[in-house]
């Protein structure tokens, strides 16, 4: 089984992040105060996630959000709607 934490917007899931380690973070393009891209660039610098698996969900599939996030750090991205299953399968596949 999986333990899951959630944060409000990015700013919250830095701060957690910052507290305590995870296996991959998961996170929306779209959040107030922080965006997930700058949440990713955030998590990228730090020492503990440094190689952790950091996927996108996001509504948009143009391939410039595709590229900025990329370049930001992103393991991966699922733009939504997605099956919930599809959510866990990609999941399993970058923890290996």
């Amino acid at each position: 089984g999986y333990t899951v934490k959630e944060a409000e917007d990015g700013l919250a899931a830095l701060e957690v992040a910052k507290t305590q380690k995870f296996d991959a973070v998961i996170t929306d393009v779209n959040m107030p105060r922080m965006d997930g891209i700058e949440l990713i660039r955030q998590l990228r610098a730090l020492p503990n996630y440094k190689f952790t698996p950091l996927l996108m969900l996001t509504t948009e599939s143009g391939a410039d959000k595709k590229s900025e996030g990329k370049a930001a750090g992103a393991t991966g991205w699922l733009v939504k709607p997605f099956d919930p299953d599809q959510l866990l399968a990609t999941v399993r596949k970058v923890l290996g």
